[in-house]
């Protein structure tokens, strides 16, 4: 593979990378900004494109700051901390505008596009993190290099791009707010005291296999841990430790996982000591977050990214509203007090379970909830069941929606869409293939996930 001399950076692309155009090829880079002049030594090269990495630096971009964190370049989960937080967002909005513009065939002048909502918060924004044990480590250039023996190869931290079996040790994580930190070096600490096996995710096999810490902005934290082997002995053992160490806790829970993937969908939390959830707020509204739920892992982001939604659904208190792929139907609950009925739909049984009961929990009483694949339950038969919508919130995965449920959408012909993305090129899809009967007027971009590549898109549709 070549090595390409002076390679001007001059864009952001997809997945975070930083881009350069080489003749008729573009040039992806991770960990570069726009400004850098490098070397690149290019690592895999296709018809349209090529994929490099920094080997010499030339002269770095004016635009640069200092990442804050010790583990960038080789954690990959905050890769544009080299960029000023305007920057990000900048790029951010650009890549929004441009995935609407070629993908989506739109004319924004026709649109009203509002600035993107940046994070008060930039780092400690996260509520939700998942740690990984492993008893074969990252091991940095340094220690390889220097020969030595290393017996300290566990790992508790985050994986490394694209190795799936290499687990970086975390000292410190600027996303979760304290004492997450203190959690993770404790319950590492105390696993090595006692000897326990750290996973072994080769073999899959070993005792200790994940962590997950949650907390909520009003200071409530939950441990979560995830045993690979069926130990009672050793797993109520562990689960004593932590408590000494912590007595604080919400929730201390765990479950085991001895299955070769590490889904937790079809396991069952033990709950050791505390509650067996936490509780979030939004506004009015209480939700109740156990070891399994899903829920949006910025929370003080999510309130605004919900404001967004409701101000673009303009609800005046009649209207039928389909949220469709609601998951714990947060969406659904926080539109609810606005509207005649709320009928939610989701794939997965156990978040429908959740929705449920969040709408139990604050009296929600006009909200329906079904579980089910979308493109065969959000039919005809349902909505001359629940009624036809006057308004359609839709927030798929990063997928976007099937083509039959696009054209039920059509069909259902409600009078507005609020459309809201993690993935704006599958928005941009959709929204063309919704084109023949909605126009998009309003785009609001949020930022979830500072010093990411990450952004929210919600969009409304009015019907032509």
């Amino acid at each position: 593979m070549p090595l390409l001399e002076r390679v001007e950076i001059t864009g952001v692309a997809a997945e975070g990378k930083a881009l350069a155009r080489i003749n008729d090829k573009v040039l992806f880079v991770p960990f570069a900004a726009p400004g850098d002049v490098l070397d690149v030594q290019v690592r895999k090269s296709r018809k349209q494109y090529m994929e490099g990495e920094v080997v010499k630096v030339h002269s770095l971009s004016p635009i640069r700051v200092e990442p804050f964190c010790a583990h960038f370049g080789v954690c990959g989960g905050c890769k544009w901390q080299h960029l000023p937080y305007d920057k990000q967002l900048a790029f951010k909005q650009q890549q929004v505008t441009d995935n609407l513009e070629r993908i989506g065939k739109l004319d924004l002048d026709q649109v009203t596009v509002y600035p993107i909502a940046g994070s008060d918060k930039t780092t400690f924004y996260r509520n939700k993190m998942e740690y990984t044990f492993s008893n074969r480590r990252w091991f940095s250039r340094d220690e390889i290099d220097s020969e030595r023996s290393i017996d300290d190869a566990e790992g508790l931290g985050l994986h490394v791009p694209r190795m799936f079996d290499k687990v970086l040790d975390i000292k410190t994580c600027w996303l979760q707010a304290d004492p997450s930190n203190a959690i993770r070096l404790a319950i590492k600490e105390i696993a090595l005291g006692k000897g326990l096996s750290f996973f072994d995710l080769r073999a899959n096999e070993g005792l200790l296999r994940n962590l997950v810490i949650r907390n909520t902005p009003g200071g409530q934290v939950m441990v979560l841990m995830i045993f690979g082997q069926d130990d009672p002995d050793a797993i109520a053992d562990m689960m004593q430790a932590i408590d000494q160490r912590f007595p604080d806790l919400h929730s201390l829970a765990y479950m085991v996982n001895t299955k070769r993937n590490p889904s937790m969908a079809d396991l069952e939390p033990v709950i050791f000591k505390g509650n067996p959830h936490l509780e979030e707020h939004m506004e009015e509204l209480v939700f109740h977050v156990g070891p399994k739920s899903f829920f949006q892992t910025n929370s003080l982001q999510a309130k605004r990214l919900y404001g967004v939604v409701r101000e673009f659904a303009d609800l005046q208190g009649h209207e039928v509203l389909y949220d469709l792929y609601t998951g714990t139907g947060s969406i659904a609950c926080f539109l609810a007090p606005r509207v005649e009925k709320v009928v939610g739909i989701e794939y997965v049984d156990e978040a429908v379970d959740h929705a449920r009961s969040n709408a139990r929990l604050n009296r929600l009483d006009n909200t329906h909830f079904l579980a089910g694949d979308m493109a065969d339950v959000f039919d005809d038969a349902l909505m001359d069941k629940e009624g036809y919508p006057h308004v359609i919130v839709t927030d798929p995965p990063r997928a976007g929606m099937h083509p039959k449920v696009v054209r039920q959408i059509l069909q259902a012909g409600a009078e507005r869409i609020v459309y809201v993305s993690c993935n704006p090129a599958t928005q941009a899809r959709d929204v063309e293939l919704l084109s023949s009967r909605y126009q998009v007027v309003k785009s609001q971009a949020v930022d979830m996930f500072p010093h990411t590549q990450h952004v929210e898109n919600v969009l409304l549709m009015q019907r032509v």
